[in-house]
């Protein structure tokens, strides 16, 4: 599959999925309501997902960022009932938000962005309250989620 998906592609498995487009579509389940900087730090909450492991020699949640993404149970917006799974696979390559997440994407990728999360792996909204963030204080606050490291 290219890297470029024709308006018409409808994805049945993300797996199937170029990395890129795996990260960008994340991207823009999790964060497509923000501005730049929280779609940004929502990127580098998985690239250090993906940093972690490496340097750890694999983890549960997975060693590429492909597999940090596509994790059940880790990123909402792939799961099988979250509303947004379909959107996610059916997005036009045209649609606004989905090019400024890739363009994220990439820039992530390159290793082009800065790491505002102080290295955070965890994140949430205000709205929810999980059980692992109970008794850690969030590293940052970006956009319309609260960050967190040093869980689990």
């Amino acid at each position: 599959m290219t890297d470029v998906l024709s308006a018409e592609t409808i994805v049945t498995d993300p797996h199937d999925l170029p990395v890129i487009d795996i990260l960008a579509r994340t991207l823009y389940g999790e964060a497509r309501g923000e501005a730049l900087a929280g779609i940004e730090a929502v990127a580098c909450v998985i690239l250090n997902r993906v940093a972690f492991a490496k340097a750890r020699g694999r983890y549960w949640w997975g060693n590429t960022m492909a597999e940090v993404c596509l994790k059940p149970g880790q990123f909402s917006c792939w799961n099988a009932k979250d509303p947004n799974r379909g959107k996610l696979l059916k997005l036009s390559p045209r649609d606004p938000a989905y090019r400024l997440c890739k363009r994220v994407a990439r820039r992530a990728m390159a290793g082009d962005i800065a790491d505002q999360t102080e290295g955070a792996t965890h994140y949430h909204t205000p709205a929810v309250d999980p059980y692992w963030a109970r008794g850690h204080v969030p590293v940052a606050e970006i956009g319309g989620h609260l960050f967190y490291k040093n869980i689990g």
